[in-house]
């Protein structure tokens, strides 16, 4: 049996300055019809900045769907058309003012695929310079460095939730062997 579906018709729903929202009728494998909501993203990136001294650099701001601080990588999200390398650089600076002399990437993760587009790219950032960070006029966060190991344990005891930061933190820690 073929899986594929293919779409019958499509409409926009909703146009926002983060994401759009549309309302697909498909054909399903059967050959009956069904329902699909997409909500279309550009995508993003997470930078795991790694220090010299086995620390990493997390932010912690207020995500409004939950109604909480979370702790994360910083992170951020690809402009139209933008290359995800430099929008990795872009973020990591804007968000902490960090500089890698090496970048790695460490693949990519589908965030959402039962209702989203959304392609979120990983990196490990190392041999890092610091400068000044300069975050988006509506960005509020708290910079703060962390053990890798006390990241790794924190992702496995499920005190670290945020997806695309326990992807990039298991990912770098196969990548180091540690």
């Amino acid at each position: 049996m073929k899986l594929q579906e293919r779409t019958l018709s499509s409409e926009k729903i909703f146009d926002g300055a983060i994401f759009h929202v549309r309302v697909d009728r498909v054909t399903l494998p059967n050959g009956k019809t069904a329902i699909r909501e997409v909500v279309a993203h550009p995508g993003g990136v997470a930078i795991l900045p790694l220090h010299d001294d086995g620390t990493v650099t997390v932010v912690r701001q207020f995500r409004y769907p939950f109604g909480r601080v979370i702790t994360e990588l910083p992170a951020g999200k690809l402009e139209e058309t933008e290359n995800h390398r430099l929008c990795a650089l872009r973020e990591l600076e804007e968000e902490t003012g960090l500089h890698p002399g090496k970048l790695t990437y460490l693949g990519s993760i589908l965030s959402s695929p039962g209702f989203s587009d959304e392609v979120l790219h990983m990196y490990l950032a190392q041999d890092l310079e610091a400068g000044a960070c300069h975050p988006d006029p509506d960005e509020f966060l708290t910079r703060e460095r962390i053990p890798f190991d006390t990241l790794v344990h924190a992702v496995m005891t499920g005190e670290l939730q945020d997806a695309k930061t326990v992807a990039a933190v298991l990912k770098t820690k196969f990548l180091l062997g540690r």
